[in-house]
């Protein structure tokens, strides 16, 4: 049995997508970042850069204690290690998953969240700041429908961890972004959106949050993004 410590954002949502598709159990652990669960002491035990996702896996391959890992994308390497499923066996198939999954660890989820932060979060608009990210992140939507348009997913005929990762951060319509102009990559969001395992791991997310958020409150963007080193305990 996996326990996933669990938000319901894009990086809490990679996981749930691969939990899902392996049909793996797993538990879900509910850790509301408005109100600081995230610093809690048992958390950081397993996440020391208090941030979801975070998992144990009570049943780890080679028969040991439970192993815990953080980090959305270390946590869906050791999955695919786990279950050999969505990641190649051959050499060059890994090593281009892998490129496209540093790319959006790197990339697509840094500066698509500063994108969120700038237009939805910040307690003030700043104009510089908001066209900033929105043209990155038309760059990287760009990126990545050049990638998508002579193949199914994003390396080639196979679903694999690195549509898993990219797929969550593809919210045009926070983002600034008319998916009209990237058709290819239009295609492949529908694709992924109407797999029965995406719909299952977006269903699971109603069970730590119940409703949407509709506005942040005061005290929640003190507690998301007003942290410095003192939080660090």
């Amino acid at each position: 049995m996996i326990d996933l410590h669990y938000w319901p954002t894009p990086n809490g949502h990679k996981i749930t997508l691969f939990l899902e598709e392996a049909r793996l159990p797993y538990t879900l652990i509910g850790v509301n970042i408005g109100t600081g669960e995230q610093f809690k002491p048992g958390f950081l035990k397993i996440a020391p850069n208090n941030r979801m996702p975070a998992i144990v896996d009570h049943a780890p391959a080679d028969g040991g204690k439970p192993i815990s890992v953080f980090e959305s994308g270390a946590i869906l390497l050791y999955l695919a290690g786990k279950t050999g499923k969505f990641l190649p066996k051959d050499l060059r198939g890994q090593v281009e998953v892998l490129e496209w999954l540093m790319w959006q660890m790197g990339g697509l989820g840094p500066m698509l969240g500063q994108n969120h932060h700038f237009a939805n979060y910040a307690p003030e608009k700043i104009p510089y700041a908001i066209e900033r990210y929105v043209k990155e992140t038309s760059r990287l939507y760009g990126v990545l429908n050049k990638r998508l348009a002579d193949r199914a997913f994003i390396c080639g005929k196979s679903y694999t961890i690195a549509d898993m990762a990219s797929y969550p951060w593809i919210i045009p319509d926070r983002q600034g972004q008319n998916m009209e102009d990237f058709p290819h990559l239009a295609r492949w969001h529908a694709a992924i959106k109407a797999r029965p395992a995406t719909v299952r791991a977006y269903a699971r997310s109603k069970e730590v949050r119940p409703e949407a958020q509709v506005a942040i409150t005061d005290e929640q963007r003190k507690v998301l993004f007003g942290q410095d080193k003192s939080v660090v305990k």
